[in-house]
């Protein structure tokens, strides 16, 4: 796909645990944005003709043998830089400047000392402000041409520039909510310093995506496997838009659904969002295959491999397709593109189709590959998807199987839907603000309760709600006594073979939001 922007900035990773945020805060000031492995080939980062570049930071020293260091053709193209942590000390190191071992290092909360008022990349910050530092070294001695900008009590240097060349760096990180003033800083180098525009819009997003889908497919067809979640539901339908019928999606109800939702997806993409959809029961095919089975990673593995047996037995039977679509976000393809050095482990290699047999043959379209989840949740608005399908909570892939812990049947699986029904029900009413994900577990735990008198040996269901930007860290969310009460309450009551309803109050870490 085209960069959707004339106005791009590359970002450089030199292994930093921020870089995906670093993104993140570029495109909320409407700017494109895309990110390279420090060891990208120089004609691969040019091909996308960056209008600025940041460097992001990274775990390793510049001074260290084998340290990563930054494409002299970078320094030299003319384009405004900004340098964060790693990638300020690399920005001096690389023009002569000295970085030297930290004798006191500095990690978390500092207060930074703006030393020149009048630089645009304090513009509108005030004298004194909290940031946050993560770093070792330290730049002491300025390459030609720069100027200290701030400090803090411990790095003499916390910022420098060369407004001439337009290169600055910052010791701390702005990217981080706990700077305080750090998206003015950002915003100030994107805006006053590289001369950047507000392009980045979702509506431009779409003219240009149809028009790529349409002109790379032509006249062929194409399938997707559409699960009801927010990334296949978006994809599915930007490539419906450019290519209409020619579009089957096949949506697979392996049983381990949620309450309603087979009959909410079904109903939304045919009547609402009118895609070619194929809705197949495989509630028995899965529950056969998941008898008996106790261990989370085999429930699993056994639901993938059903899945693509049927996905792949009603694809061959569709005949003319040529692409498969998928809805990969842009998080998957960084983390496949992570240096392969000590500058970064590679978290994962992205496998494109989800684990689909290769012959099957079929090309990927991917519409959301440049695209976080926050973006593919704007773009499902633009698109005009229901409210229902664009804000659905995060759900496993497995869906339920991985909620109720221990064997699966239908009596299990008929419990925790209806707990986990309460439950949501109970937050959405009882909460102005929704956390992050919310749900119900049931646990292979039975504990003695009276009920009417009478003893009772019932089952336990855990209740779990975190807050998260992202998902990967997570704290559990403080709902209002009264909420959890009549959760409790409901639970018990209505569902008989219940008679505990506990609540999770673990952070992730060290837990997993998960149980599993």
């Amino acid at each position: 796909m085209k960069t959707p922007s004339s106005e791009t900035v590359a970002i450089i990773d030199f292994g930093a645990q921020y870089a995906q945020l670093i993104a993140r805060r570029v495109r909320e000031e409407r700017v494109y944005c895309e990110i390279f492995p420090y060891d990208a080939p120089w004609e691969e980062i040019v091909a996308r003709n960056p209008a600025a570049f940041i460097l992001t930071g990274g775990p390793d020293s510049v001074l260290a043998p084998g340290a990563p260091h930054v494409d002299p053709k970078l320094l030299a193209s003319g384009k405004p830089i900004l340098g964060i942590c790693y990638g300020m000390q690399e920005l001096a190191y690389a023009q002569g400047g000295k970085v030297l071992p930290g004798t006191i290092r500095e990690y978390g909360r500092a207060e930074v000392t703006v030393d020149a008022a009048q630089s645009l990349l304090f513009l509108d910050v005030p004298g004194r402000s909290q940031v946050w530092m993560s770093h070792g070294d330290t730049v002491t001695d300025l390459p030609r041409g720069f100027i200290k900008l701030a400090h803090t009590q411990t790095s003499s240097v916390a910022a420098f520039g060369n407004p001439a060349a337009k290169q600055f760096g910052v010791q701390f990180h702005p990217e981080v909510r706990h700077t305080e003033h750090g998206r003015a800083i950002l915003r100030n180098f994107l805006r006053k310093i590289a001369g950047l525009h507000q392009q980045w819009e979702m509506s431009s997003f779409v003219d240009r995506a149809v028009e790529d889908i349409r002109l790379r497919l032509g006249g062929a067809k194409a399938i997707c496997a559409l699960s009801g979640g927010v990334d296949s539901a978006v994809a599915a339908t930007l490539v419906a838009r450019a290519i209409g019928d020619r579009l089957t999606c096949i949506f697979v109800d392996h049983g381990l659904l949620r309450e309603g939702e087979a009959e909410h997806v079904v109903s939304a993409f045919r009547d609402v969002v009118h895609l070619n959809l194929v809705a197949v029961d495989a509630r028995k095919r899965f529950l056969d295959k998941l008898a008996g089975v106790e261990d989370p990673e085999e429930k699993r593995i056994k639901i993938g491999r059903e899945f693509i047996e049927i996905f792949e037995e009603h694809a061959h039977a569709i005949p003319g397709v040529e692409f498969l679509v998928q809805g990969t976000l842009y998080p998957d393809v960084i983390e496949s593109k992570t240096p392969q050095s000590k500058a970064g482990a590679k978290i994962k290699t992205h496998h494109n189709v989800g684990g689909l047999p290769e012959e099957m043959n079929l090309k990927l379209i991917e519409p959301l590959r440049l695209l976080f989840k926050d973006e593919v949740r704007r773009l499902g608005l633009e698109l005009g998807l229901p409210g229902h399908i664009v804000n659905r909570q995060p759900f496993p892939g497995p869906g339920l199987a991985v909620r109720v812990l221990g064997t699966i049947d239908e009596e299990r699986l008929r419990i925790v839907r209806r707990a986990d029904a309460i439950a949501r029900e109970e937050i959405e009413r009882g909460s102005a603000e929704h956390p992050w994900q919310y749900f119900a577990v049931l646990t292979p735990l039975r504990s003695v309760g009276v009920m009417g008198d009478f003893r009772t040996y019932g089952n336990m269901v855990a209740i779990r709600a975190v807050s998260s930007d992202d998902g990967m860290t997570a704290d559990w969310s403080r709902l209002p006594p009264d909420v959890l009460q009549k959760i409790s309450t409901r639970i018990v009551n209505e569902i008989p073979e219940v008679n505990r309803v506990v609540y999770d109050i673990t952070s992730k870490p060290p837990a997993t939001i998960e149980w599993e």
